[in-house]
């Protein structure tokens, strides 16, 4: 049950691996059915290279066992408030990819420095609050995922499909398993020539508003002509 959800979650972390997004058991990448309501998951503290399309997990959108022998990760709370708040999203991947993890531990935003940033994410990426002590008593995984959901009240999480969580590490977003996954690598891309480009010059500005849209907007929605139609 569920084999195709299953095959494509386990591609999707093992591209992590490909990519040079993940060591050890870091990480973990998902995909949603909304039909079905579940999503499939990476199990919780298994190397990448003992992963196989049966040991993925499944669980229902209240993170109920419903496939697999083996428990989900531990971060499959924080997944589970994603796809229940941004319902378009249908997959997402939580790295500790270098840069990017340097910038989350740094607490300070990826500042759209670029056009190649503004290609993929319509600004700045975020660095969102780490869960209270409160919080983490309570079910840190649940309020991180929460956290992020709060910052992008009333935006659209598919224009800046990243945030980075303060101390910790990014999640990605997308549309699909392949959108999420190029969205992770990208992330990881853009945090290195920002990190990069302010060693050069530590006061270099963000892009222009007008540079930002036009790059933004002719790769995406409805008035995009990049590529082929």
């Amino acid at each position: 049950m569920y084999k195709v959800l299953k095959e494509t979650v386990y591609e999707m972390n093992r591209a992590l691996v490909e990519e040079g997004l993940v060591l050890e058991t870091w990480g973990n990448a998902s995909a949603a059915d909304r039909s079905e309501r579940v999503i499939a998951i990476k199990p919780s503290g298994v190397q990448y290279d003992d992963l196989t399309a049966d040991t993925i997990v499944v669980v229902d959108f209240e993170g109920k066992l419903v496939a697999g022998d083996l428990s989900p990760s531990v971060d499959t709370p924080a997944h589970l408030a994603l796809y229940r708040a941004f319902h378009g999203v249908n997959a997402v991947i939580h790295t500790h990819s270098h840069y990017a993890t340097a910038f989350a531990q740094a607490r300070r935003p990826i500042p759209c420095l670029g056009t190649t940033h503004a290609d993929y994410f319509h600004g700045e990426i975020p660095v969102v609050a780490a869960p209270s002590q409160e919080e983490i008593l309570d079910n840190y995984e649940h309020h991180m995922g929460g956290r992020i959901v709060r910052h992008f009240s009333g935006r659209d999480p598919l224009a800046c499909p990243a945030a980075l969580t303060a101390g910790h590490a990014p999640f990605v977003w997308g549309q699909s398993p392949a959108e999420a996954l190029e969205n992770a690598v990208v992330l990881e891309e853009v945090a290195r020539m920002a990190a990069h480009t302010l060693a050069v010059n530590p006061a270099a500005a963000p892009l222009e508003d007008y540079l930002l849209n036009k790059h933004f907007f002719r790769k995406h929605g409805k008035d995009a002509y990049y590529g082929q139609r």
